[in-house]
């Protein structure tokens, strides 16, 4: 009766095996047509985007010269090219270039290392939590700019910059890096405890991995609010960067300058998300 059985089944058995059986040249028709179906999706999204940044720019263009708007308050694009090389030529596009960067990325640096810092310190100790989260609230709440005065008299017209940066992009760091570690799950840390860990070393090994994605989206928001800070502080005390090429240029009716710095902060924007999106693919691969 058994071997009965077993005759009857294995042939059942040996077609099922037969039909799980991926083929051996390559990945599957289906595979391949949803790998197309990607691709096509991902063309026709940059396409968009192309085809949204050309009508922009023709819109103006062409607005600017019909007289729709006074190209002399809104300049056009086809005058910024020759203002851009005009502006290399004579090197101040380089030099106000690299004055921003520096200082947005040393301010990103700095407010990123000094949230994350405070932000581990909170999760510490819950008392100091308590006792200054109103005053975190308060000041990441208050309009930074209007301590641009107070920078520049007590730090100088360069350094101003630094700390403005570092005033915008702070606070948002500890309050979201604080509720990543607040988000971890909290039967980890039990286990953790359960192993002997230190309270350093739940930090280290359980907490601070476990929210990257928090301090990822950190990153983001940070570059762009660096970026702010160091503009404002531009604005008020600098003699170099974009932010003084664009109040010296306003107040001398330049439009063609003032619209070019802004569209290579534009760029600048930019080129730092996309490295800030390639460092978040890397990370995320490592700790997902």
């Amino acid at each position: 009766m058994n071997t009965l059985n077993l005759k009857t089944v294995q042939p059942a058995d040996a077609a099922a095996a037969d039909a799980v059986v991926l083929p051996a040249g390559g990945p599957s028709p289906a595979y391949l047509a949803y790998l197309r179906r990607e691709n096509r999706r991902y063309m026709l999204i940059v396409a968009s985007r192309v085809l949204l940044l050309v009508l922009c720019l023709a819109v103006w263009e062409i607005a600017a010269r019909t007289r729709f708007v006074n190209p002399m308050l809104t300049s056009y694009p086809s005058a910024l090219w020759p203002t851009f090389l005009d502006l290399a030529a004579h090197g101040q596009l380089g030099l106000h270039t690299w004055a921003t960067f520096k200082a947005t990325v040393i301010g990103f640096v700095a407010s990123m290392a000094l949230g994350i810092a405070v932000a581990a310190g909170l999760w510490w100790s819950e008392f100091a939590y308590k006792v200054l989260d109103p005053f975190l609230v308060v000041a990441n709440a208050m309009p930074k700019i209007a301590f641009v005065p107070i920078f520049y008299i007590w730090l100088g017209s360069e350094y101003s910059v630094y700390g403005m940066a570092v005033a915008i992009a702070a606070f948002v760091t500890i309050l979201a890096a604080y509720e990543g570690f607040r988000a971890i799950d909290p039967n980890k840390i039990k286990l953790a405890r359960t192993l002997g860990a230190s309270r350093g070393q739940i930090l280290t090994k359980v907490v601070l991995p476990g929210s990257v994605p928090s301090l990822i989206a950190a990153l983001k928001m940070n570059i762009g609010l660096s970026l702010v800070g160091v503009i404002v502080g531009e604005f008020q005390s600098a003699s170099e960067g974009l932010g003084f090429l664009i109040i010296n240029g306003s107040q001398v009716f330049k439009l063609n300058i003032v619209m070019t710095a802004i569209a290579v902060l534009g760029v600048m924007s930019g080129m730092m998300y996309l490295a800030i999106a390639r460092f978040e693919a890397a990370t995320m691969r490592r700790y997902a």
